[in-house]
């Protein structure tokens, strides 16, 4: 049970890294900030606004 668990947090932060560099953000950062909180960074992720292209 504790494998499934581990294997769905880390998916998870698969997602959030690419859900951050489709907002223009450090994909690497967040898969980390991610490992650490999980479904919180992707709540973190749904309500910041995507950064600009400079």
């Amino acid at each position: 049970m504790i494998q499934e668990y581990g294997i769905g947090w880390g998916t998870l932060a698969l997602i959030n890294a690419g859900i951050a560099q489709g907002k223009n953000r450090s994909g690497f950062n967040w898969f980390l900030l991610s490992l650490l909180l999980g479904p919180i960074a992707t709540f973190i992720l749904v309500l910041v606004e995507k950064r600009s292209e400079i």
